[in-house]
C-alpha cells in the first residue's frame, strides 16, 4: 500500500522564500557566462513538502544550495521566516541550525573514521551545544529509526548497510531541531527495497515534528509518493509548479509530459527529447525548452497559432506563491483539460514508500 503525503494545516506565509532569484558562474576561457539558476520564485510553507525536479544539469542542485546559503545569489534574494537571509558568518551559522542538508551518497557524507556517535554530535559541537550531548544524539538517532540508538554509538560506517548509513545522515541534521530539511536526491544511491523505507521515515518526520522539505529529485515517482506541491525545473527556470496530484496526473507542460512518458506505468508511447541538451550558457529566446519540444516539432503549436511566441517571445516568472502555474505559450493557449492538448492523463506511479 502507497502510502500518501498528508500535510498538516499550513500557514500562508512561507517558511522558506526565494524571490527573482539569479545564479550565474563565469564561463570557461572567458566564454558566455552560465545562468544556472535564471530567474526563480519559490515558496516552501510550515509542515510542507516540495518535491524539485528536473533533468541533470537543470540547476535544480545550485537553487538547493542557494537556498542554504551555500551559494550567494547574483540576484534576488532568499527569505527565511520572513526575514532576508544574512550572508555574514554569525548569521548564516544560526541559519543552518535551523535548515540542514541530507546529501544523496551517506559514504561520502560520513568521515570513515569517525563513529555514528560522533558524526551525529559534530554538528552539536560545531554550534556549541550546552545540553546533555549523549541524550540529544540518543535521541535523534531513535527518531531516524536506529533503535536502540546506543548499539550504535561505536559502530563505523563500513560496519552498516547503506539505509543505515542514510539514517545516520539524517539523523545528524536532526540532531540540532532544524524546521526545514533540503535532501538532495535522498534515495538515489540506495537499493529499491530501502528506499521506500527513507521516503516513510521523511513523512513521518514531517507528521511527528511538523518538519518543512524540500525534496531535490530527478525522480517523478518519487515527488508523487512524497511531496505536496511539485516544481518542475528546466535550464534554470520553474515551468511548471502545482499540487503534485494536478501536475502529475495531467501535466500541462511539454517538458513535464516528457518526464512523465518514460515511467514504467505511463501509458502511450515514450516521449524522446529531441535537440541539444540544456547548456546554461546559451540559452535560447523565445520559450527555453522549444528547441527540444514534442509539440512545437509535431506542428500541434503552429495549429494553436503560438509557434513564432514559442521560438521568440520569452516566458514570465512564476510565482512561487501561486497554487499553479505553467510557462509554456502552447499550454496557456490550449484548454488544460481537452483531450490531446496540454493535459495528459497519467496514472500514479507506482515505485513509493509502503505502509508499516
Amino acid at each position: 500500500m502507497t502510502i500518501s503525503p498528508t500535510a498538516p494545516e499550513v500557514t500562508t506565509a512561507p517558511l522558506l522564500s526565494a524571490q527573482g532569484l539569479y545564479v550565474t558562474f563565469p564561463g570557461r576561457h572567458g566564454g558566455p557566462r552560465a545562468r544556472a539558476v535564471d530567474g526563480v520564485d519559490l515558496d516552501i510553507r510550515p509542515g510542507e513538502i516540495v518535491a524539485l525536479v528536473g533533468e541533470s544539469g537543470c540547476g535544480k542542485t545550485t537553487l538547493a544550495r542557494c537556498l542554504l546559503g551555500l551559494v550567494e545569489p547574483t540576484a534576488g534574494r532568499v527569505a527565511f521566516d520572513g526575514r532576508p537571509l544574512d550572508y555574514s558568518g554569525r548569521s548564516l551559522k544560526a541559519y543552518r541550525k535551523r535548515v540542514q542538508l541530507v546529501l544523496q551518497d551517506p559514504s561520502g557524507s560520513l568521515n570513515p573514521r569517525h563513529t555514528v556517535y560522533d558524526a551525529v554530535a559534530e554538528g552539536l559541537r560545531i554550534h556549541g551545544y550546552g545540553g546533555d550531548e549523549r541524550t540529544a544524539v540518543a535521541e535523534a538517532l531513535a527518531r531516524a529509526g536506529l533503535r536502540p540508538p546506543e548499539r550504535f554509538f561505536l559502530r563505523y560506517p563500513h560496519e552498516l548497510s547503506g539505509g543505515q548509513r542514510q539514517r545516520v545522515v539524517i539523523a545528524g541534521a536532526l540532531v540540532l531541531e532544524p524546521e526545514l530539511l533540503v535532501a538532495d536526491e535522498p534515495v538515489a544511491s540506495l537499493d529499491a527495497s530501502v528506499r521506500g523505507e527513507i521516503l516513510a521515515l521523511l513523512l513521518r518526520l514531517r507528521t511527528d515534528l511538523g518538519l518543512s522539505a524540500l525534496v531535490v529529485t530527478h525522480d517523478l515517482g518519487l515527488a508523487w509518493n512524497i511531496a505536496d506541491r511539485v516544481a518542475v525545473m528546466y535550464l534554470g527556470r520553474i515551468v511548471e509548479t502545482g499540487a503534485v496530484e494536478q501536475v502529475l496526473t495531467a501535466p500541462r507542460h511539454p517538458y513535464t509530459q516528457a518526464l512523465l512518458s518514460v515511467l514504467p506505468e505511463a501509458p502511450g508511447t515514450p516521449v524522446v527529447l529531441t535537440g541539444e541538451p540544456p547548456d546554461p550558457s546559451r540559452v535560447p529566446s523565445g520559450c527555453r525548452f522549444h528547441a527540444r519540444c514534442q509539440i512545437l516539432s509535431s506542428g500541434e503549436a503552429e495549429t494553436a497559432g503560438v509557434a513564432d511566441a514559442c521560438r521568440n517571445q520569452d516566458l514570465k516568472i512564476l510565482d512561487g506563491s501561486a497554487t499553479s502555474q505553467v510557462a509554456c505559450h502552447w499550454a496557456t493557449a490550449s484548454s488544460p483539460r481537452g483531450a490531446g492538448n496540454c493535459a495528459t492523463s497519467h496514472n500514479p506511479p507506482a515505485d513509493g514508500p509502503q505502509a508499516n
